[in-house]
């Protein structure tokens, strides 16, 4: 009964080609615009958390104060308020799981012929790991270099790139203000981070190293930053608080007055930039869904027109023993082939396309097979949804009034 029922709609639908093409279309189009839509949206998330994933996890930076001279205002990082000793004294702090103290600033280097002017960063060996970096080549300068203060150096892809050519650079003597550092280590490349800044133009070196022989800085000890690394995500309000108390209790701060340093969690930065592409992600999916909300409306009204050209055929049906049910069954099997055969082409459609654009515009696209169930499953039951009222109003024809219609 079934098959006869199905071929019947098939037969019904070959008859009206064109007619049954442009309903379809709407299905096409709603369909292949939300598979773009959330591979565009999917693929931002994307880029969005590998950015995040290489500013490391669970962070905090902990910058100087600035100070105030004549008037003039220095910015963060301008004051000596931060050294060595409270770094020591953070990383014994429950739930503080890495440590690094740091000092930078850009510095022009010199190799041969070629100049570059890069970030000069001065750190503990903790700083790789606090920023989950990993080298390429050679390896990272230790503990005992950082006491010795050697002049060694691991550079990042840019300053390769830029400073040795295609050069090998390990073993390599560059000059950083007039002082011969060799290249012992290359660290990966990260890319840009969420400012857009690019990760690999930097080089680092040993921090008693950087404070004694690039800065020069006369407050001995002291550093411009500290970053702190929390055992988990669960762990970060209590080591913050936990931080706070102690700073404020080595640098003799009484209540009322302010903080000599700026703490800043990424993690809170991170999570604030990931909660953005997912309300643009589901605002692109919204936006696409008014699509498929046109297309089921176009199956509705041409299911309707159809009914009212088909309702002799309606009444000649009932006259000879089809029940309520069958001609219900039917109609409804034409709305649910439509919207499945809509469905199938928009998928391809909408694949095809944001592989298109992936290839022209390197965009970062991710089709993911969730994604293209709900679609599909979504666009498939506003097909049936608005298909259902027309193959109500012709099951529910009057079989005498359906023949005398003209």
């Amino acid at each position: 009964m079934l098959k006869a029922m199905l071929f019947e709609a098939w037969r019904s639908m070959g008859a009206n080609r064109l007619r049954t093409a442009l309903t379809m279309l709407g299905m096409v189009i709603g369909v292949g615009a939300v598979v773009i839509m959330m591979a565009i949206g999917q693929g931002a998330q994307y880029a969005v958390q590998q950015s995040i994933a290489t500013m490391g996890s669970n962070l905090f930076v902990v910058l100087a104060g600035s100070f105030t001279s004549s008037g003039v205002r220095s910015g963060s990082a301008g004051a000596p308020t931060l050294n060595i000793a409270d770094a020591e004294a953070i990383a014994e702090l429950d739930g503080v799981q890495t440590v690094a103290p740091v000092h930078q600033g850009t510095r022009q280097l010199v190799y041969g012929s070629n100049n570059w002017n890069s970030t000069v960063v001065g750190t503990t060996p903790a700083y790789l790991d606090a920023r989950s970096w990993n080298l390429v080549a050679g390896h990272a300068f230790s503990d005992s270099d950082v006491r010795s203060s050697t002049r060694v150096a691991i550079v990042g892809q840019t300053v390769v790139k830029n400073l040795f050519g295609d050069d090998d650079p390990i073993g390599k003597t560059f000059r950083i203000q007039g002082s011969p550092f060799t290249v012992i280590g290359v660290l990966a490349g990260k890319g840009q981070n969420l400012n857009g800044q690019d990760q690999d133009d930097t080089l680092q070196i040993p921090l008693s190293t950087a404070q004694r022989k690039v800065f020069g800085t006369p407050f001995l000890g002291s550093v411009r930053m500290i970053m702190v690394q929390a055992v988990s995500a669960e762990a970060m309000p209590q080591v913050e608080e936990a931080m706070v108390g102690l700073l404020r209790q080595r640098h003799r701060l009484r209540d009322g007055m302010e903080n000599d340093f700026y703490l800043r969690n990424l993690a809170a930065v991170a999570d604030s930039a990931a909660e953005t592409t997912r309300t643009m992600s589901l605002l692109l999916g919204a936006i696409a869904s008014v699509s498929l909300l046109v297309g089921g409306i176009g199956i509705m009204n041409i299911m309707l027109v159809s009914v009212t050209e088909r309702t002799r055929e309606i009444g000649i049906r009932m006259a000879i023993g089809a029940r309520e049910r069958d001609i219900l069954t039917q109609f409804l099997l034409e709305a649910i082939i439509i919207s499945i055969a809509g469905c199938l082409i928009g998928l391809v459609l909408g694949v095809g396309i944001a592989l298109l654009v992936n290839a022209i515009t390197d965009m970062v696209i991710v089709i993911s097979g969730g994604a293209v169930l709900v679609a599909f499953a979504v666009a498939a039951g506003v097909g049936v949804f608005f298909g259902f009222y027309p193959a109500r109003k012709a099951a529910r024809l009057d079989p005498i009034e359906a023949l005398r219609y003209q």
